[in-house]
């Protein structure tokens, strides 16, 4: 996964913009009641917001929709409810173990059961009231479960099902609203259940549907489980055509929806077959886009895999030297040639600073002086030796000290025809690599041509891992100059790059994003990273030479297969292992990458990683080298395991202390233990 910089002030937008969609959310969700007007979803959402402004914006949400859609006695217990769950997540907001998504939903269902069930208790019918009153205090712990990952997404499944828990919720909301007898919120209830389950097989159709069916239950108070029964039937049905055409599955929800309904004696079975019958033609008619092109699959004539597979290579490493390439030649000064009066101008503040005559030869006489330096330049360049005999007679008569002028001059020609020299052969140099890296990506292309296309690939294995990041400029700047990149690789490693460009704000930023841009394309093309890591610092160092910019750079490959983490560093602050409560510190003592010659191998270090393992990668924005024991520190005692929060926390603690001295880069690796979720 890769990650862009974070600036205060689109830092501070994204949270007024996600505490506004906390406050609509949870105010919709009020109006998706259970029976006894119960809104356990609006209660969960609040739970799921956390503390600060977003926990403040669902609280709000949820007493604006108790005053839309509750009267005062149903408000005023979910009221109590709401505030007393933002205030165990304020109260407990720095301590990790109980901000976990079970302990967060354990919360919030028993804070729902102890003000209902005082409620409940002092009512006219306790053991009637009990059952609506159990159920909607698990559905608060339900929801807060399935709407944290939504709130707080990280690309993992447990955001999906949360986002289809989160759009069933709101359509509960519409049950009550019907067209002609049918119930919009059913309908599309129908509609949301068959596109799930059609996405994600039999397993999550069944689940699904059974989970919705009961929700809707508890919601109308039916008693019966007819929701239950029809709508778990058709899920199981519809997921089973996954793969097939659209069609096909449609008619199995029908299918199932009349054999779960057609013989059942319930006042909701004939709308709900009627419900089922309108929302399968929605189905029908959703955008082919929605389903990702889904089409039945056929045999597809193709090359042999290693053949495709060795085209992508190729193609990859050619990207990667054309861009490597054009870099080279991108903003970069043209090469112009010293000024030879500089020359006259260093022997001179050597020679006539302290002289006699300084005053009449450089102000009385500045253009006599001017015309005979002038005159003798051009023989004193093609002897590479200047000679009194160079100057015309009347400056050198009237010269003192024309011996030691000579001297000077001689020696800051030689120094200057050095440079003159050093420059020439460092530009030719400098073309005749970006020539060889243009003939490179050439041939490669043309290697690449010739071989077959490349396989098409049907779905990837489930990630091993967890990434966290996060980003902070430094004080008084809008744009962060480190850049943190993840992503895995074809083989199945993972790798994590940080880079730090040299200083700040922009320029920085250029630095470090096209660092790891040009090092993400090497990998991916399947190269190995000592010898990536190699070619870009070649080509860096002759970019330095001109425009005298370098960039650190921090590597970890991690190889799931092997439980094997290799650190590559050029320059870079030094990386963390926690696994428990011990930390690991990996360090290197190379220069960035830049200003180091060829060749310049990284320092590298490998180490075993075990499952419940951390990596955490931090610039030196974040904690100085040489104090970084609170760091250390606070690593050995936190328990959690989302990297996310860990990546936050740290960023939170090292503004505390280091003010934003520097730009701050945090990159975190999880790899979860055996069997874990990855949720």
């Amino acid at each position: 996964m890769e990650h862009g910089p974070i600036t205060l002030q689109k830092e501070q937008a994204a949270r007024l913009l996600g505490g506004g969609i906390r406050f609509f959310l949870s105010a919709a969700l009020t109006a998706s009641q259970t029976a006894g007007g119960y809104a356990p979803f609006a209660l969960g959402l609040t739970a799921a917001a956390g503390p600060g402004l977003e926990g403040a914006a669902a609280l709000a949400g949820a007493g604006v929709g108790a005053l839309l859609f509750m009267d005062f006695a149903q408000a005023l217990p979910h009221l109590a409810i709401a505030v007393l769950i933002l205030t165990a997540a304020t109260a407990f907001r720095s301590s990790p173990a109980l901000v976990r998504p079970k302990v967060l939903a354990l919360t919030a269902g028993g804070l729902s059961l102890a003000v209902w069930g005082i409620y409940v208790i002092q009512s006219l019918s306790p053991l009637e009231k009990l059952t609506p009153c159990l159920a909607a205090a698990a559905l608060t712990g339900v929801s807060a479960w399935f709407f944290r990952p939504v709130l707080e997404p990280e690309g993992t499944p447990a955001s999906a099902d949360g986002a289809v828990f989160l759009a069933a919720a709101l359509l509960m909301a519409l049950s009550d609203l019907k067209v002609l007898g049918i119930s919009i919120g059913r309908t599309l209830l129908c509609v949301l259940l068959a596109w799930t389950a059609y996405e994600r097989g039999t397993v999550t159709g069944a689940w699904a549907g059974l989970g919705l069916g009961l929700t809707a239950d508890l919601c109308a108070g039916t008693g019966s489980g007819i929701f239950t029964a029809g709508l778990g039937l058709a899920g199981l049905l519809a997921g089973s055509r996954q793969g097939c055409r659209r069609i096909g599955a449609a008619g199995a929800f029908l299918a199932a929806s009349m054999a779960a309904l057609l013989p059942a004696n319930d006042p909701f079975a004939k709308p709900l077959l009627l419900e089922s019958t309108l929302g399968m033609l929605l189905f029908l008619m959703l955008p082919g886009r929605l389903f990702g092109g889904k089409r039945v699959k056929r045999a597809e004539k193709t090359a042999s895999p290693g053949g495709a597979q060795l085209k992508d290579r190729l193609t990859k490493a050619a990207g990667a030297l054309r861009d490597l390439y054009d870099s080279m030649g991108r903003n970069n000064p043209q090469s112009t040639e010293e000024n030879p009066a500089i020359i006259f101008d260093r022997a001179a503040e050597k020679v006539c600073r302290g002289c006699a005559l300084c005053d009449l030869c450089w102000q009385r006489e500045y253009t006599g002086t001017f015309n005979a330096l002038n005159d003798a330049t051009p023989n004193l360049l093609e002897r590479g030796r200047a000679l009194a005999k160079d100057f015309p007679r009347y400056f050198a008569d009237r010269c003192i000290h024309l011996p030691d002028l000579l001297t000077a001059v001689n020696g800051e020609l030689s120094a200057y025809l050095l440079r003159r020299q050093y420059r020439r052969q460092l530009e030719e140099t400098r073309r005749s690599a970006r020539g060889q890296y243009a003939q490179l990506s050439e041939l490669l292309t043309a290697t690449a041509a010739g071989l077959g296309e490349a396989v098409p690939v049907s779905g990837t294995a489930q990630p091993p891992c967890r990434v966290g990041a996060a980003l902070r400029p430094k004080e008084g700047e809008t744009v962060c100059g480190d850049t943190v990149v993840s992503f895995q690789r074809e083989q199945g490693d993972w790798c994590l790059l940080l880079a730090d460009g040299m200083g700040s704000g922009e320029p920085a930023r250029k630095e470090s994003a096209l660092t790891c841009r040009l090092l993400r394309q090497f990998l991916e093309a399947g190269v190995e990273p000592e010898a990536a890591l190699k070619t870009l610092n070649s080509a860096m160092a002759l970019r330095g030479a001109e425009t005298g910019s370098f960039t650190t750079i921090d590597l970890c490959v991690f190889d799931p297969a092997r439980s094997e983490a290799a650190f590559y560093k050029y320059g870079a602050a030094p990386s963390y292992l926690k696994k428990g409560g011990a930390v690991r510190r990996v360090t290197g003592g190379s220069l960035p990458a830049g200003l180091r010659g060829t060749p310049a191998p990284p320092d590298v270090t490998r180490t075993r990683l075990e499952p419940g393992s951390f990596v955490v990668m931090v610039s030196d924005g974040v904690a100085d080298p040489g104090r970084d024991d609170w760091l250390q520190d606070l690593l050995a005692g936190w328990e959690g395991e989302d990297p996310q929060t860990l990546a936050g926390l740290i960023l939170t603690e090292s503004i505390r202390r280091e003010r934003l001295q520097d730009d701050c880069g945090i990159q975190v690796l999880y790899r979860p233990q055996s069997g874990e979720k990855m949720a």
